[in-house]
């Protein structure tokens, strides 16, 4: 991941340091002074990839292009799919880690697992940055703190500091206490607003090539890291903005956090050589995470559709039935409860009861609560197709990585 650079490296600058918590080893409590880094502006910069990463970006953009085009059937329901996908995998980088039948309990108001609430509060924050910049056609601040309000609006640490950036100094690993030993230092509070402006000027460009767009702006926001918390999922959450805002994508996100996460460190080492003036391996890596991702969604996306014929065949409903009502919507609700299913289908208690009953007995749902009343399902073929596609994309960055290992961020 060495080579020449082909941007601009961050400055650095010394900023005094006074412990508040009084907690750590002697030399967290003793420390000074930290050197924080001081990223370039960008807005007007000229990013010029060779030639090997445009056809990296180009196959990248034709991977999308099939996937977008693919509506059909439960087009809505896929495209929260594929952003659960992504919320998921962008969660389990920050180390927040839970079953997809976790999630599955979580997005029905279940809240007994943190880590799985935190990951549908990502979902929301997605989807929402994501929407907002296909509705209006621009990256905003105003949508970046409005998907940053989402992301913590459960977490009672974080949901004061939600929605505005950061008024104490932050750092990457090291110390718990003090930035002693820390990977990367952000810059100081006073510069963060005015690159956060920069960084949305770049964003709107058009005439950038999409991808290293996408990869430089990532890049650069995690360098900011503008906020107390949630910095990794609205840094990889703008990816798929720009790809929207680009018209790249019209209803659906690809999960490209599920093949960043496939090799932690080597992402990491990905934004470390950006900082020292190096964009083009971040780029190359978020082309190719756009095409496994692309790609694998496609094979899901399809297998997805072709589930009601599949549970048609085996259940063969009687026409106009609860239960035919209910497998109709199984694709547009993977995870329901009775109350909702009854209100949808407008039968009897006794007779909806009765067509979960047959769901379930055909191993066509399960049961995700154990609860006597209140009782919730998840279709088991999405929650499954859920954990192959999050694994497809991650063995195929695992096997890029493995045939073409990177060279180490020069010191």
């Amino acid at each position: 991941m060495s080579g020449a650079n082909d941007w601009v490296p961050h400055g650095v600058e010394t900023i005094s340091w006074r412990s508040r918590s009084g907690r750590g080893a002697r030399a967290d409590r003793m420390l000074t002074s930290v050197e924080a880094t001081i990223p370039p502006f960008i807005a007007e910069l000229v990013f010029v990839s060779d030639p090997s990463i445009q056809v990296a970006q180009e196959a990248a953009i034709r991977a999308l292009a099939e996937l977008d085009a693919d509506t059909g059937p439960g087009a809505g329901a896929i495209s929260a799919f594929l952003i659960r996908t992504e919320s998921i995998a962008s969660s389990k980088i920050e180390h927040i880690e839970a079953t997809t039948e976790d999630f599955a309990r979580a997005l029905a108001g279940v809240k007994a697992n943190t880590s799985a609430t935190a990951m549908v509060s990502a979902s929301n924050a997605i989807m929402r940055m994501v929407d907002d910049a296909g509705r209006t056609g621009r990256i905003t601040l105003d949508s970046m703190f409005d998907a940053h309000r989402t992301l913590l609006s459960d977490d009672p640490s974080e949901a004061p500091y939600a929605g505005q950036v950061r008024g104490v100094q932050n750092w990457i690993g090291g110390s718990d206490f003090s930035p002693l030993g820390a990977e990367h230092v952000p810059p100081a509070v006073e510069r963060v607003l005015p690159l956060l402006h920069d960084l949305i000027a770049f964003s709107n460009r058009d005439d950038i090539p999409v991808v290293a767009q996408a990869a430089i702006a990532h890049a650069q926001f995690e360098s900011i890291h503008p906020f107390t918390d949630g910095n990794g999922r609205i840094g990889r959450a703008l990816i798929g903005a720009i790809y929207r805002r680009r018209g790249l994508t019209s209803s659906t996100t690809p999960p490209v956090a599920s093949a960043l996460a496939a090799d932690q460190d080597g992402y990491f080492e990905l934004l470390t050589a950006y900082r020292r003036g190096v964009a083009t391996p971040i780029v190359r890596e978020l082309a190719d995470a756009t095409r496994f991702a692309a790609e694998e969604a496609l094979v899901s996306v399809r297998a997805i559709r072709e589930l009601p014929e599949e549970w048609e065949a085996g259940l063969a409903p009687r026409a106009g039935s609860a239960l035919s009502a209910l497998v109709e919507g199984l694709l547009d609700t993977p995870v329901f409860d009775a109350e909702s299913a009854e209100a949808r289908i407008g039968r009897s208690t006794s007779a909806t009861y009765e067509a979960l009953e047959r769901l379930e007995d055909a191993g066509i749902t399960l049961r995700i609560t154990n609860r006597q009343r209140n009782r919730v399902w998840a279709v088991t073929a999405i929650i499954d197709e859920l954990d192959s596609l999050d694994w497809r994309i991650a063995a195929r960055a695992r096997a890029r990585s493995a045939a073409e290992p990177r060279e180490p961020v020069a010191p």
